[in-house]
């Protein structure tokens, strides 16, 4: 169980795919305005990455053993599939939050981070559990990012910001110093 414990939290804080490998940098610039449309976007593809995983796995053990040359391309037809089952249910229970979430939500299906747990999960090898604590650790990764990029640009609505800083440039400060922050985290799984 340590092991999966260690995963997770490498996928969460220590190797954050966000903040870290900085993937999924699309929804995390465009969709953090409010934490209530970051953490739904961060549920959106917290759901993908898990649905991917446990696909992945399946391709992996059943499928790509007889044709390791389709791995990518079943891996995007995949996820494709997943983000469109999503945005078809997103659309049909909360009509707002598809119109909050807008383009970003398609966007899932291009978003880098995505493909990128696919990918480190066939790599790595992980097995169907490992494969779940590693989604289900990216996800929260995720919507981590999503809600702390959320929570500092509220509070920065509120601050007296020069105007040359706001905008654009405020969310990359904000977004390099998140950064750098989770970089401190770097050391922690080799400690243990």
């Amino acid at each position: 169980m340590g092991e999966l414990t260690w995963i997770f939290v490498s996928a969460m804080v220590v190797n954050n795919f966000t903040l870290m490998l900085f993937l999924g940098l699309c929804p995390f610039i465009g969709v953090s305005n409010r934490i209530a449309t970051a953490l739904r976007m961060g549920a959106a593809n917290t759901f993908v990455l898990v649905m991917t995983a446990v696909c992945v796995w399946v391709l992996n053990t059943f499928v790509l053993v007889y044709a390791p040359y389709l791995r990518l391309i079943s891996f995007i037809v995949v996820i494709a599939s997943l983000v469109q089952i999503v945005e078809m249910v997103i659309k049909k229970v909360s009509p707002v939050l598809f119109r909050e979430l807008g383009i970003y939500l398609p966007l899932i299906t291009t978003n880098c981070a995505i493909l990128g747990l696919a990918i480190f999960q066939t790599s790595r090898g992980y097995d169907f559990l490992e494969g779940l604590s590693f989604a289900v650790g990216a996800g929260a990764g995720l919507t981590l990012a999503l809600v702390l990029m959320a929570s500092i640009r509220e509070s920065s609505e509120l601050a007296n910001i020069p105007q040359p800083v706001r905008g654009t440039a405020l969310v990359l400060l904000i977004a390099g110093s998140l950064s750098l922050a989770f970089m401190g985290f770097a050391g922690l799984l080799s400690s243990g």
